[in-house]
């Protein structure tokens, strides 16, 4: 692994106005830069870049982060890669941090699962090399190496304890939190994949995470993936994603299909913007993250029942992820066929015929819902309204369903206003939402100091020498504050809000600090004095709440022990003339 600390030099001396306009038009405005994203298409710029912030941010999407991850993001890259990019840039050689389970203690543990990881991929690879029944396997399926190459395909040995092989020490605790080793109920240890090919999933910063293996035979399962790991959510994460960012902003959309092969074949035929489940349904946190790189999902499934069936499922997970101007969509092929084997009998031009022929989320949802119901009797428009109701009060893009509502009162023959009423919707106009900043107000007074320690991270320097007190129980916000602070303490330099996302890259953190940014953008608004102050706020109304909570403990623990004693008095004295009443938030 690269260590944090080159990470930070590299940030320092890269500029990364120069890095982005290589690749994006940028203009000034005042002392920012702004452009169109190159992360969703709109017409009017919302994609800034601050110079002496040294990130980027788009108001439209929400995409930020420094210049390393604008290269992940845009390009394509490995963390490792964009970092290698970057240093040649400016003449800098990457030194490498080579910890491993086997050896010495690596940063922290993330760090460790994603060498032990990253081993474990590099040694499949290698295996498949060796194995001419899985090669032959593979070129029977149609594949090249070219594309085996592109997913990092592998093969893993049908020896219960292949991996022995790479790890000195195969009984380490780290190799089973990753997934990658099992122990049974007698204490045997063994490899989780075994005689399997072996797909790779990527995250979105180039890492390997977790794997999938099939079978190269008629055993069952069929597949085995990765458990759930430290690194690996399978609701948060899309096979293919990584490798296909590109090709999805080229084409416009995303092609949402059920197996790994689906993917790598759609690859072979020149379809590249495909992206898989992985052995769930389709959750609403995928279908997030898909709208952040696309305008338009198509989800791919077999026409059968079972395929309907996940449709559904895909659909209703998708409507609170709905946005005016996005699309979702489905693609049914016949019953017979997956999309590889589809692929390989009707061929490519066929089957782009069918993605053009995908059907609108709103279609799809009035026709099964008709097919569930008669219209022709009153006891049949009842039912429909009945199954249409809780699903047209989740979806989050108003015009669509406005124009689903007045659908329904054309299918069935009822006005407009009568099918609003029935449906929970009324004709009076809707209260004004919060403005934003009120909206996205926390209420752990630990997330706001986040919130304004992001905005000025200088900041944190005074906050890591503040004696902070800690929460008797810790919330995400104090969590990630306070490893915040330990990080900072080690620069050498004030941090940036750049420096900052790199820290904290890879961290469970990460997430809550991208959910805070458009709070953080907001009080950027603010001067550095005027952020203090309310930094100064924070931290007394934190200070008072502990002197609070000692002199409670204290109270306590006197009562318990009947009459109060010189010293003792003495203490509690103490404790209740610091500890003042809170006053709220």
């Amino acid at each position: 692994m690269i260590p944090k600390s080159f990470v930070q030099e590299l940030l320092g001396r890269v500029d990364i106005a120069d890095v982005i306009e290589a690749y994006v038009p940028l203009k000034r405005a005042g002392s920012n830069l702004v452009a169109c994203c190159p992360f969703h298409t709109e017409k009017s710029p919302s994609f800034t870049v601050s110079p002496t912030k040294q990130f980027y941010h788009c108001f439209g999407c929400g995409a930020h982060g420094s210049v390393i991850g604008f290269l992940m993001e845009h390009s394509g890259m490995s963390f490792v890669e964009a970092v290698k990019e970057l240093a040649g840039r400016v003449g800098l050689a990457v030194p490498e941090n080579r910890s491993s389970a086997a050896g010495a203690s690596p940063p922290d543990r993330i760090d460790e699962l994603l060498e032990v990881m990253h081993r474990a991929a590099a040694f499949y690879k290698a295996e498949l090399k060796k194995s001419e029944r899985a090669i032959a396997y593979l070129r029977n399926r149609g594949l090249t190496g070219e594309i085996a190459a592109r997913f990092g395909l592998g093969y893993a040995p049908n020896h219960w304890q292949s991996l022995a092989a790479v790890f000195e020490d195969y009984g380490s605790g780290v190799l089973t939190d990753a997934g990658l080793v099992i122990s049974n109920e007698a204490g045997k240890r063994y490899d989780r994949f075994r005689d399997r090919i072996m797909y790779p999933i990527i995250n979105q910063r180039g890492y390997v995470i977790g794997f999938g293996g099939r079978v190269l035979d008629k055993s069952e399962p069929k597949y085995l993936n990765s458990p759930e790991t430290v690194l690996f959510e399978k609701g948060h994460e899309l096979y293919g994603l990584f490798q296909a960012r590109q090709a999805i902003r080229a084409a416009g959309r995303v092609l949402v299909v059920e197996g790994y092969m689906d993917v790598v074949a759609l690859a072979q035929f020149g379809i590249a913007n495909a992206v898989a489940t992985l052995g769930t349904a389709t959750t609403p946190a995928q279908v997030h993250k898909l709208f952040r790189y696309t305008e338009e999902v198509v989800f791919c499934f077999d026409g059968d029942a079972a395929g309907r069936r996940a449709a559904w499922r895909a659909l209703e997970n998708s409507l609170e992820q709905l946005q005016d101007g996005k699309q979702v969509k489905f693609l049914f092929l016949p019953p017979e066929h997956d999309p590889d084997s589809f692929l390989r009998a009707e061929g490519k031009d066929r089957f782009e015929q069918l993605l053009t022929e995908a059907v609108p989320l709103s279609t799809f949802m009035l026709r099964q819902l008709t097919e569930r119901a008669d219209l022709g009797t009153a006891e049949g428009v009842a039912k429909f309204l009945q199954d249409l109701r809780p699903l047209v009060k989740r979806m989050s893009a108003p015009i669509l369903a406005l124009v689903v509502r007045k659908r329904a009162a054309e299918l069935t023959g009822l006005l407009p206003n009568e099918v609003d009423q029935r449906l929970g919707f009324t004709d009076s106009p809707r209260a004004a939402p919060p403005p934003p900043a009120a909206r996205r107000r926390c209420s752990d007074p630990y997330s706001r100091l986040l919130e304004r320690a992001l905005a000025e991270p200088a900041l944190l320097r005074d906050l890591a020498h503040a004696a902070l007190p800690s929460p008797e129980t810790h919330t995400a916000g104090s969590r990630a504050l306070f490893q915040l602070l330990d990080q900072c303490l080690q620069l050498q330099e004030d941090p940036t809000l750049a420096s900052v996302l790199e820290l904290l890259r890879q961290t469970e953190a990460e997430q809550l600090v991208g959910e805070l940014m458009p709070a953080v953008q907001d009080l950027q608004k603010l001067s550095k004095a005027e952020l203090a102050v309310e930094v100064a706020g924070l931290v007394e109304h934190l200070r008072r709440r502990s002197l609070q909570a000692d002199a409670a403990r204290t109270l306590a623990s006197v009562r318990s022990m009947g009459e109060l004693s010189g010293p003792t008095r003495e203490s509690v004295l103490r404790a209740l003339s610091g500890a003042k009443p809170v006053k709220g938030n």
